[in-house]
């Protein structure tokens, strides 16, 4: 390895195998490049030890933060620097002079959260904001929605801190009276100061006057003008191949006000784009677009479905979300009077029709604003959500142009897709002219690449042609970098390369990248190369949704398009165990990219059942969230099972994987010795005897077998109203659960019964835990059993009712890809937890008050299927009942996880993100809710605190008589 070196001074971890590389190939763009190492530093001193090893073996750096860059910035061959991990400090607030000093890896949501108390924030609000670092935000010149009052980050940048590539510590910031003495890097500072005193007049005759040009290097920033030159501004959107970042100091603005959004709904997307320039004259905030293939895929999103219904009315072919921050109540209601009169004189009415239908639908209610908002940010995502090889590419993404060429630079641009037998997909930032979009094609395909070569070039010209900036928001990369001289002219591409040459003369810093770049359409740094395939492969579940290999396997794997939504740190559930480590290894993206690469053969054979993928695989806890949050709807927590399936396959079960995977198969046999079952959590020194041996950790009392298991015959009420389904947890563990459910549906006035096997023997399961351990042959077989018990009970009307939500939701989830003739998917319709079943049945409970507050914490199967509005609508069945519901991650103890001697200590920090700490401060009458069994048993391990059951709490409500 020729970054040897470095290993003796470098204080962070360097990655050299080749899983880890390949995590690191690409980024949200269409490339791959594979580095030579991956290089996490802590510090300054290790950035500039890394900076002098590469040069020392020859090879390029690139700085890294989250790793969403749209036009492969961020990918390299040479050394991989993550700043995301460690590098990631607030160094310092300045509250009186609204600054802020930090290190590149902060992550915009972080700062923001830290900025909050002090009524501050940082405005560039990019989409990505969730794990969108400084650094990167800085590289690239992000703009973010709200860039027509904020300006972009360049207008939000003080002073960059940085090294150059030749170990040269410098700042750079404003130069007061246009010159510097005694700066670090003098000769560089003297000549770009001179290309701006010289070459100002070319630059002004060259450069688009756009708010959103970020192609190219800032050499407006070094002409003299009525504000000082800044340094910095040269930096800001130089992609890290000039300097790299070790600090950066920000402007700070206040908070903004109570919002109230205008949705501006149009008959047609011509109409709406040539609306823009007179709604953008009321001064609003932001004015954000939505176009119809937007709108309809966002419905087929279950994250987005509620949202989309509550403020799209009829079927608009584009909308217009105009915010507004007048900063008083009175003053927004104006506001959204003078839009509702600006639409109408545009010609617009809900009583029209044709061309004049359309209006405005006002929306004052902050949450519903903030969901809509993330449907919007999720644009990107959402429209590569299509399951088929075709995908929306960007490349021509957001060129901007005036507004008042907005209209027929969208309509012609529209014309150069349909020539070429494609379409493209409409969003983003109608109020400065950047409409982001992405023609539909398939780039495994020669003549798809041809095309996209093709339109690009149409695209640029048209670009030019309008006097419009040909990268408007996400920066150059490999993608546009190629274009520079037929946008600016070859004297201005010169200066580009001067400019590069003055900082980084043997081309260390992120070569290829704005001056003397690769073709955009090489297929060698593709993704997916001309050499790329998936040889066939046999899969356990049913992938045919997808495309490609495995039955559809590969297609469902290559869904993940890198935009890196797992990585976000507070929100939702995704992904619980990266926001412990910070390793790209734990995060959804890594593991499906370690997933495709393995499946293609760009690992080395037998890369799916290596001892590699096991360890990129061992912290996925299953949580099923990356289902429901993940804009692409990449399945982790059954990819996973497809990967322990293929490795039980090849080298069977641990002692550990048996005990856990056949449970339900002995649990009839151990609770009849329960006493037995239970001495090695009573007896000292028995779990640490045994913890090498079983793989439990000695430092986790398991769970306590009960000595009187439920029965299938304790609800036996004559013709049945309900069919219960009693899981292996509560059955053997917590029987009492389910008791109390019987009680509350009785109280109801229905009749139980229990769902029973046909051939009378070995009580139902689901095959949770043969499916956690890669069984799914005998979790098919479990399956089938479980299904033809329930479909006779199903066929005629009856509901089958669960409490534990990873063996119930099972039934909605992994058993009709399992058992794919239609009989899983009649029964899945008709299987709903005890919560769901009473609230959508409307069920009436004879209810007193319980006088405690309520705590609750979700299941995380309960909150992928959307199951927690209506646990906490049966919870606000009792009267006066105060429910709170902790925001949290998964609990960590996520089934056998948590028990796991290898898993503990990661189960335990996952718990003391927001459960644990919520807990412990709850007043001691506090009742603490929660379904899932291994949630309790976290909580109680954890926090000393018994959690009970839903079904517990209602049948303490319950009328004495009723009980």
């Amino acid at each position: 390895m020729p970054l040897d070196a470095l290993k003796g001074r470098f204080s962070g971890e360097i990655l050299e195998d080749a899983f880890s590389r390949g995590r690191y190939s690409t980024d949200a763009s269409i490339y791959q490049m594979m580095p030579a190492a991956v290089a996490i530093p802590r510090s300054k001193d290790d950035i500039a030890s890394a900076l002098a090893a590469a040069r020392e073996a020859g090879i390029p750096v690139t700085g890294r933060g989250g790793g969403t860059s749209q036009c492969g910035q961020t990918v390299n061959s040479g050394l991989i620097l993550d700043n995301s991990r460690h590098f990631n400090r607030i160094l310092e607030i300045d509250l009186e002079n609204r600054r802020a000093v930090v290190q590149p890896g902060v992550v915009l949501d972080e700062l923001n959260r830290a900025l909050k108390p002090h009524g501050l924030w940082f405005p560039v609000d990019v989409s990505t904001a969730s794990r969108a670092t400084i650094g990167g935000m800085a590289a690239n010149n992000s703009c973010g929605g709200r860039s027509l009052r904020y300006g972009t980050m360049r207008s939000n940048v003080h002073a960059i801190d940085a090294l150059l590539s030749d170990g040269t510590e410098a700042r750079f910031a404003e130069v007061p009276g246009g010159a510097l003495s005694n700066h670090p890097a003098q000769a560089v500072v003297d000549d770009m100061l001179r290309i701006g005193a010289t070459h100002g007049d070319l630059i002004d005759t060259r450069f688009p006057k756009l708010n959103r040009r970020v192609g190219g290097y800032n050499l407006d920033a070094l002409v003299p003008g009525a504000e000082p030159v800044n340094l910095s501004h040269l930096l800001v959107g130089s992609e890290g191949t000039l300097a790299y970042f070790t600090a950066i100091e920000l402007k700070l603005w206040p908070l903004v006000g109570e919002r109230v959004l205008a949705v501006c709904h149009f008959p047609s997307f011509y109409q709406a784009m040539d609306a823009t320039r007179h709604l953008v004259a009321l001064d609003p905030l932001s004015v954000e677009l939505v176009d119809s293939t937007m709108i309809g895929l966002s419905r087929q999103i279950p994250l987005f479905r509620r949202t989309i219904e509550a403020f799209v009315e009829g079927d608009p072919a584009a909308l217009l979300l105009v915010e507004f921050d007048e900063g008083s109540a009175a003053a927004n209601v104006r506001k959204l009077t003078e839009i509702e009169e600006r639409m109408g004189d545009l010609g617009f009415s809900w009583r029209g029709e044709g061309r004049n239908w359309g209006g405005v639908k006002q929306i004052t209610d902050q949450r519903l604003q903030g969901q809509i908002a993330e449907v919007r940010k999720s644009g990107l995502n959402i429209m590569m959500s299509m399951k088929q090889e075709g995908k929306p590419v960007s490349f021509v993404e957001d060129c901007a142009v005036e507004l008042t060429d907005l209209a027929d630079y969208t309509a012609r641009l529209t014309d150069v897709f349909e020539r070429h037998g494609t379409q493209g997909t409409w969003y983003a930032h109608a109020s400065v002219g950047c409409l982001h979009v992405r023609p539909v094609l398939n780039l495994k395909l020669e003549d798809d690449v041809k095309k996209m070569r093709s339109i690009a070039e149409e695209a640029f010209a048209l670009v030019a042609e309008y006097k419009g900036s040909h990268s408007g928001e996400h920066g150059d990369g490999i993608v546009r970098s190629e274009f520079h001289e037929r946008m600016y002219g070859t004297e201005i591409t010169d200066l580009f390369r001067e400019v590069k040459q003055r900082f980084d003369p043997d081309g260390v810093l992120n070569p290829g990248k704005i001056v003397d770049p690769p073709r955009m359409d090489d297929r060698s740094l593709f993704r997916y190369s001309d050499t790329y395939s998936v040889p066939p492969l046999k899969t356990a579940f049913d992938w045919s949704a997808w495309p490609g290999a495995g039955g559809g396997f590969q297609g469902a794997v290559e869904m993940c398009n890198n935009n890196g939504a797992c990585r976000k740190l507070k929100g939702g559930a995704m992904c619980p165990s990266y926001r412990v480590t910070r390793n790209e290894r734990d995060v959804t993206r890594g593991r499906a990219n370690s997933l495709r690469l393995a499946i293609s053969g760009q690992l080395g054979p037998d890369a799916l059942t290596s001892d590699a993928m096991v360890e990129t695989m061992k912290l996925c806890v299953s949580c099923k969230a990356c289902k429901r949050e993940c804009p692409t709807g990449v399945d982790m927590a059954r990819m996973k099972t497809e990967v322990l399936a293929a490795r039980a396959a090849k080298y069977g079960l641990t002692l550990h994987d048996r005990l856990v995977g056949r449970m339900p198969r002995y649990a009839p046999f151990a609770s009849r010795v329960a006493w037995l079952m239970n001495l090695r959590n009573r007896i000292p020194g028995v779990a640490k005897l045994t913890e090498g041996l079983t793989g439990f950790a000695a430092s986790r009392d398991l769970p306590t077998w009960s000595s009187h298991p439920f029965r299938d015959d304790e609800f036996a009420d004559g013709a049945p109203d309900v069919i219960l389904f009693a899981d292996a947890f509560n059955r053997y563990f917590e029987p009492e659960n389910l008791r109390a459910a019987g009680r509350v549906l009785r109280a109801a006035g229905l009749r139980v019964q229990v769902a029973t096997p046909a051939d009378g023997k070995r009580p139902l399961d689901c095959g949770r835990t043969l499916l956690s351990v890669g069984l799914v042959e005998e979790a098919r077989a479990e399956a089938e059993r479980l299904i033809s018990a329930l479909l006779p009970h199903v066929e005629a009307g009856l509901p089958v009712i669960g409490l534990e939500p990873s063996s119930l939701l099972t039934l909605r989830d992994e058993i009709p890809a399992l058992i794919t003739d239609g009989r899983a998917e009649i029964v899945a319709g008709q299987a709903l937890m005890l919560e769901e079943f009473l609230v959508r049945r409307n069920i009436r409970l004879p209810l007193r008050p319980l006088g405690k507050k309520i705590l609750l914490h979700g299941h995380c199967h309960q909150k992928a299927h959307q199951v927690m509005p209506d646990v906490q609508a049966a919870l606000d069945l009792i009267p006066d009942a105060e429910v709170e519901l902790i925001e949290t991650s998964c609990c960590g103890m996520a089934g056998a996880f948590g028990y796991g001697r290898d898993t503990v200590d990661i189960s335990l920090k996952m718990a003391e993100a927001d459960l644990l700490p919520a807990v412990r401060n709850a007043p001691c009458d506090t009742l603490i809710v929660a379904d899932g069994t291994s949630c309790r048993h976290q909580i109680a391990d954890g926090a000393g605190r018994a959690a009970i059951h839903v079904a517990r709490v209602l049948e303490m409500a319950l009328a004495e008589g009723d009980r």
